[in-house]
């Protein structure tokens, strides 16, 4: 259907439109009023472009990223996040500059979102010193300003992610931690250890589970006993969203946003999502699931093509322009990929930077037994 929506609009011809009005899909709610967040928003055709456009490098990006990791330029561990364009994109989008983000190991995406160049991110993950760990992260430890990873231990990112959220409170500054995570973790304890002091404390904090329906090779049903991610925060309000429409995504940031600005305490959202790739690129994602499966969501339900055929049939982008920036994205790819694999690696002598070695005290409540601890 969303092909036939596409071609429908290819034939209306050039776009007129400078903006239009968009139905959202369907949010579910948990100890929430329904109805909180509008059906539909107001898309500008400057608002599209920047959408398409981002979610165009970092298909291009991942795509990349995989022929890379094939060709063995890239090495270890690799998560790539084909399909799941539309939640870093839409969310950042929705973003103040003080919010804060922190997610796991799927992170090349949201490393671009942030603020690092594709050059940054494609030279760390062919660990080159012009990467944005200095070539010392790889794939799943990535940071920048108000970034916190790419987190490799499956879940850890929750507390952590509370505790970036505590701070924000602490510190006064009005920003909001969105801690993002997968169904694969979502039934560690860890994460309910994290609800409970979340709601306790009121910390502005949205917990994000990224469901794409895997948790490596087992899907959500036979993994959870309730697959309704977004209720499971019991006491904490909850909400579903369409992870594979960027506008729905961004509409719902925006709103959960404000609410934990408000110091009305945490939320926790899901967003239903879907991986094209396997779980890493050590796994060809064929055995638990059928390639017609994976062809299905791609060609009903893929973000790119339904921010397109959207933009298309209300007038607001052409096909020549949507064109045109898959194009550039293709290219500032190219660029990049050349850039990562030509700059310099890091000296050996960078293993002993970045590591804290001056002599630092141990405090305890009891002053009387502090030790100093030296090299």
């Amino acid at each position: 259907m969303l092909l036939r929506q596409l071609f429908r609009g290819l034939r209306s011809g050039r776009a007129s439109m400078s903006s239009a009005q968009i139905e959202l899909s369907q949010y579910k709610y948990h100890n929430l009023d329904e109805g909180l967040i509008p059906g539909s928003t107001t898309l500008t055709a400057d608002e599209a472009r920047d959408l398409y456009y981002k979610m165009a490098v970092i298909r291009r990006m991942e795509t990349v990223s995989s022929s890379m990791y094939k060709e063995k330029i890239i090495r270890g561990f690799c998560h790539l996040y084909s399909g799941q364009e539309a939640i870093c994109v839409g969310l950042r989008s929705a973003m103040q500059p003080q919010d804060s983000v922190i997610t796991a190991y799927r992170a090349h995406g949201w490393t671009y979102m942030m603020g690092v160049a594709p050059e940054g991110v494609m030279a760390e993950l062919t660990g080159r010193k012009i990467g944005c760990a200095k070539g010392k992260g790889g794939s799943m430890h990535m940071y920048a300003p108000n970034f916190y990873g790419g987190n490799g231990i499956v879940g850890a990112q929750v507390p952590l992610g509370g505790g970036v959220g505590f701070a924000h409170k602490y510190r006064d500054d009005n920003g909001v931690c969105i801690t993002l995570y997968g169904d694969g973790a979502a039934n560690q304890g860890q994460v309910f250890e994290t609800y409970n002091i979340a709601a306790l404390w009121k910390l502005p904090c949205i917990f994000i589970c990224e469901n794409n329906q895997y948790g490596m090779g087992t899907s959500v049903d036979r993994a959870s006993a309730c697959t309704d991610y977004y209720t499971r925060g019991h006491y904490i309000p909850g909400l579903f969203v369409d992870g594979m429409d960027v506008l729905s995504v961004r509409e719902a940031g925006k709103w959960a946003l404000e609410y934990c600005r408000s110091g009305k305490g945490p939320l926790v959202m899901e967003m239903k999502t879907y991986r094209y790739f396997g779980h890493s690129m050590s796994d060809p994602g064929t055995s638990y699931r059928t390639r017609d499966e994976v062809q299905e969501v791609r060609k009903s339900r893929d973000p790119l093509l339904l921010l397109k055929s959207k933009c298309i049939e209300h007038g607001i982008l052409s096909e020549q322009e949507l064109t045109g920036m898959d194009k550039e994205a293709k290219k500032v790819i190219d660029v990049a990929q050349e850039v990562a694999k030509t700059a310099p690696e890091p000296d050996l002598s960078e293993c002993y930077t970045d590591v804290f070695t001056s002599p630092y005290t141990v405090r305890g409540a009891d002053q009387s037994i502090n030790v100093a601890v030296g090299h």
